[in-house]
C-alpha cells in the first residue's frame, strides 16, 4: 500500500509538472532552417503570474535574451532577429504565485543560414511627412539583418547631421543635438549583414513640427524613486510603474548611453543591477488625431544591505543630549529613536534627547535589514570592578566606572568613595583614569572602600569593592 502510494504521488508531481511547463509549439524541438525572424511560441498555462524567456548558444545560455518578461503573452519575437545557422536554445520559466521561479526543460532549433544581404527597411516613428514632435527615430526590423548604418541631412542626399553612422542591431537612434522644428530632415538607413548591406535604399524625408497638443493636464506622474534598492539574492525582481498611463516602455541604459527597450507593459522584471528608464504617456485625440503625451523618468537599481553600525556618538548641550548615529553600507538608511516601529527620518543626529538610557534603530528603506543598538546605558553595580591592585605594575592600578559599550555614552556625571567608616575620600570624573588608591598623598591601606556613582538623569547606584596591594 505505501509503495502504491508513492507512486501516486511521484504520478501526480510529474503530472503537475509537465501541466506547468509548455513545450516550445514553434520552432519543435530539433527543427532545422528557422527563419531568423520566427516568432517563438508556446502553450498557454492557467493560473500564473508571467513568463520569463532566455536564449543562448548553449544549453541554458541567455547571451542573446536573459530572462525577458513576454508577461502573459505566450509567445515572444526577437525584435532584431537571431543570428543565422546557428543552434538557439530556448528556456521558458514562469512565475507562479507565491512560490519560486519554475525553470523548465531547455528545447533547441537551428536558424537557417543566410546566404544573401538584407532588404531595405523603413521608418516606424516618424513616418514620411509633418509630425507633431520627435526624440527618438525609429525604423522596422529588417529580416536577416545584422546592424544598421544611418545618414541624416537638412537637404537631400545631406549627412550633416549622421554620416553613415553605424548603430549596430537596434532599431533606434536618438539624434543629438535634437533636431529643429519646422525643418524638413532626409535620412537613409541601410541595414546589413555578413553577406554585404541592401541595394540602394530609399531617402525619406520628414519634417518636426510644433506641437499643437497641450499636455500638461495628460502628462503621467512618476512615484519612481531616482535608486531603487534590491537585496542581495533577490534578482530576478519585477517593479510596477504604480501609475496609470496608456502605455509605458522600459529601457535599459547601456555603458556607451545606447538604450534597448525591455518591456511595453506597465510591469518590468528586473534581472541586473544599472541604469534604467521608463517613458509613460497617455494618448489625447484632438481634432481627431492621435498624440502622445508622455514623461521620462531614469533610474538607477543598485544592490542594498543591512546596515553596518559603527558607532554612537553622544554629545551634551544646554538643550538636552544630541545622539548622532554613524552607519554605512550600500543601502539607503534611516533612523528611528527607542521605537523599532518609527517614526523613522533620514537624518542621523537627534536632538534635544532627554538623558538616559536609548536604543537607536537604522532601517534600510528597501527592506533589507534592521540594526539597533542601546546607547546611554543605565548604570548598575556591575559597571564597577569588584577590586583593583594600584602596587605600580601598570595592571588595574586604577578603579574606574566601566561602560558595557566602548562607544556608548559615559552615562555618569560624577563617583564619590568612602572608607568603612563612611567617610569621604575621593571624588572622580568617569572620564579619567580613576582613582589610584591615595588620600592626602599617602596610599591607603588594604580594605574594603565604598563608592556611590550618580548619573545625568540623577540616579544613584552604590556598592563596595576592595583595594589590594
Amino acid at each position: 500500500m505505501q509503495k502504491k502510494l508513492l507512486y501516486l504521488l511521484f504520478l501526480y508531481g510529474c503530472i503537475s509538472y509537465a501541466q506547468s511547463c509548455p513545450r516550445v509549439s514553434y520552432p519543435a524541438n530539433g527543427a532545422i532552417d528557422v527563419p531568423v525572424d520566427a516568432t517563438i511560441t508556446w502553450p498557454k498555462v492557467d493560473g500564473i503570474v508571467g513568463y520569463l524567456i532566455s536564449l543562448g548558444t548553449t544549453p541554458g545560455g541567455i547571451e542573446i535574451l536573459n530572462r525577458r518578461s513576454a508577461g502573459l503573452i505566450n509567445s515572444f519575437t526577437p525584435p532584431v532577429g537571431l543570428p543565422d545557422d546557428t543552434e538557439i536554445y530556448v528556456t521558458i520559466s514562469l512565475f507562479l504565485a507565491d512560490q519560486p521561479l519554475l525553470i523548465c526543460p531547455g528545447e533547441s532549433f537551428r536558424t537557417v543560414d543566410v546566404t544573401t544581404p538584407p532588404a531595405c527597411t523603413q521608418l516606424a516613428d516618424p513616418t514620411i511627412g509633418d509630425v507633431v514632435s520627435m526624440g527618438n527615430i525609429t525604423w522596422d526590423y529588417a529580416p536577416t539583418a545584422t546592424g544598421y548604418r544611418i545618414s541624416i541631412g537638412a537637404a537631400a542626399g545631406g549627412t550633416d547631421i549622421a554620416d553613415d553612422v553605424d548603430v549596430g542591431n537596434v532599431l533606434i537612434y536618438r539624434p543629438s543635438p535634437a533636431l529643429a522644428t519646422d525643418t524638413p530632415f532626409y535620412v537613409t538607413i541601410t541595414p546589413y549583414n555578413e553577406n554585404g548591406s541592401s541595394p540602394t535604399c530609399r531617402e525619406e524625408i520628414f519634417t518636426v513640427g510644433t506641437p499643437t497638443v497641450s499636455c500638461d493636464a495628460f502628462i503621467p506622474t512618476f512615484n519612481l524613486p531616482d535608486r531603487i534598492g534590491i537585496c542581495g539574492g533577490d534578482l530576478p525582481k519585477v517593479i510596477s510603474a504604480e501609475m496609470a498611463a496608456s502605455g509605458y516602455r522600459w529601457y535599459a541604459i547601456h555603458a556607451d548611453s545606447s538604450e534597448s527597450l525591455l518591456s511595453e507593459t506597465s510591469a518590468l522584471t528586473i534581472n541586473s543591477l544599472g541604469r534604467y528608464r521608463l517613458e509613460a504617456y497617455n494618448i489625447v485625440d484632438q481634432a481627431g488625431v492621435p498624440s502622445e503625451c508622455g514623461n521620462s523618468k531614469e533610474f538607477t537599481v543598485i544592490l542594498s544591505e543591512e546596515a553596518t553600525l559603527i558607532g554612537v556618538e553622544i554629545a551634551r548641550d544646554p538643550q538636552g543630549v544630541r545622539i548622532t548615529v554613524n552607519a554605512i553600507g550600500n543601502g539607503d538608511y534611516e533612523y528611528a529613536l527607542d521605537t523599532e516601529n518609527g517614526a523613522y527620518q533620514d537624518s542621523p543626529v537627534f536632538e534635544m534627547v532627554s538623558s538616559g538610557e536609548h536604543t537607536v534603530y537604522v532601517r534600510d528603506k528597501n527592506g533589507c535589514g534592521l540594526v539597533m543598538r542601546i546607547v546611554a546605558q543605565e548604570i548598575t553595580e556591575k559597571n564597577f570592578p569588584k577590586f583593583f591592585t594600584p602596587n605600580g605594575d601598570g595592571i588595574n592600578d586604577h578603579w574606574q566606572f566601566m561602560p558595557f559599550e566602548l562607544d556608548g555614552e559615559i552615562n555618569v556625571q560624577t563617583i564619590y568613595i568612602f572608607n568603612s567608616y563612611g567617610n569621604f575620600i575621593a571624588q572622580i570624573d568617569p572620564k579619567s583614569k580613576g582613582w589610584d588608591g591615595m588620600y592626602a598623598g599617602q596610599l591607603l591601606p588594604e580594605s574594603d572602600y565604598w563608592f556611590k556613582a550618580i548619573s545625568y538623569n540623577n540616579r544613584e547606584v552604590k556598592g563596595h569593592f576592595a583595594l589590594k596591594r
